[in-house]
C-alpha cells in the first residue's frame, strides 16, 4: 500500500516592479529579512506568474515618470486587473508612497461601496493651502484599529511610530461623496512626537484631509500607506536626531545591522497572515 506523502506548499509574496520603481530592493529585503520567501515580479508578467503568489507589494517609486499624475498610468495597466482579482480572493496588498498612488487610482482603497470605483487620489503637498512642493523628512504616525487590516495586527493603537516620506503628491482628497469618517477602518495618521494629531505643518506634511498616512480597504487586506515602512525596519535606519524612544535605543545599542526597527511588525503581521 502506498503512502500518501503531503508536501506544504510556502505561501510567497511578489514585490511587482513597475517602469521606474526605485524602493524595490529594499523592500525585497525588508520582507525577506522577517523570513517571507519574496520575489520581484515584472508589471508585464502573465496571469499565471501573477497567480502563484499569495501577497503583492506595490513599492515606491516613479512610475512612468508620473505622468498625467502619479500612479495613473501604472492603474491601466493589464495587472492591476489581476491585482484586482487578489484583492477580491482576500489576498494581501500593499501599497507604498508610489504604490499607494496606484491602489487610490485603481480604486482599491479605500474602496468604501466595495466596487472598485475611484473614490480617492493623493494631490500635490500642500503647506497652509498652498503648493509645499517634494517631502523627504521622518515623522510620526499612530494606527487607529490595527487589528483590521492583515499589515498592522503586531501593532498597538497606542505606538506612536517613526517612518520616512518622500513624496511630492501625497495629500489623501476624497471625492465629495465619500465619508471620510472611517470608524471601523485601519488608519495610520500622521502626530507629534507625543501622539497629538495636530492639522498643521510640519506635523501634517503634505496637507492631507484628515492627517491621513494610510488608509485599508474595508476587508482588511489591502492597504495603502505614502510613508516607507521598508525604511524603518532595522534599527540601523533610524536616525538618532529624532524624538523617539527608537532613537535612544539606536544610540545606546551596539551596531547591529540585524536589529529590528519601528516598523518590522508591519512585516512580521504578513508573515503571521501567510503562515496561519
Amino acid at each position: 500500500m502506498r503512502r500518501k506523502i503531503y508536501v506544504k506548499m510556502t505561501k510567497k509574496c511578489a514585490v511587482i516592479q513597475f517602469p521606474g520603481s526605485n524602493c524595490e530592493y529594499e523592500t525585497l529585503k525588508s520582507l525577506q529579512a522577517s523570513g517571507i520567501e519574496t520575489e520581484l515580479l515584472r508589471w508585464n508578467c502573465t496571469e499565471a506568474d501573477f497567480s502563484l503568489y499569495d501577497a503583492y507589494v506595490l513599492p515606491g517609486g516613479f512610475s512612468f515618470q508620473d505622468r498625467v499624475r502619479a500612479g495613473v498610468v501604472a492603474s491601466k495597466l493589464p495587472i492591476m486587473s489581476f491585482l484586482r482579482k487578489a484583492a477580491a480572493d482576500k489576498k494581501a496588498i500593499l501599497g507604498i508612497c508610489n504604490g499607494c498612488q496606484i491602489l487610490a487610482e485603481t480604486g482599491l482603497v479605500p474602496d468604501t461601496a466595495g466596487e472598485g470605483a475611484l473614490e480617492m487620489a493623493l494631490a500635490p503637498n500642500t503647506k497652509e493651502n498652498k503648493a509645499h512642493g517634494f517631502i523627504c523628512d521622518w515623522v510620526y504616525v499612530k494606527i487607529e484599529n490595527p487589528g483590521k487590516n492583515i499589515f498592522t495586527k503586531a501593532f498597538s493603537e497606542d505606538d506612536v511610530i517613526p517612518i520616512q516620506i518622500n513624496h511630492g503628491e501625497g495629500n489623501f482628497k476624497f471625492h465629495d461623496n465619500i465619508s471620510t469618517n472611517f470608524e471601523n477602518t485601519t488608519v495610520l495618521s500622521y502626530v507629534d512626537s507625543t501622539g497629538k494629531v495636530d492639522s498643521k505643518y510640519p506635523i501634517n506634511p503634505n496637507g492631507a484631509t484628515n492627517n491621513i498616512a494610510g488608509l485599508s480597504n474595508k476587508n482588511g487586506n489591502v492597504l495603502a500607506m505614502m510613508p516607507h515602512p521598508e525604511r524603518a525596519s532595522f534599527l540601523t535606519q533610524v536616525p538618532s536626531y529624532i524624538s523617539s524612544d527608537w532613537a535612544i535605543k539606536k544610540r545606546t545599542e551596539p551596531l547591529n545591522r540585524s536589529l529590528p526597527g519601528p516598523w518590522a511588525p508591519l512585516f512580521r503581521s504578513l508573515k503571521n497572515w501567510l503562515e496561519g
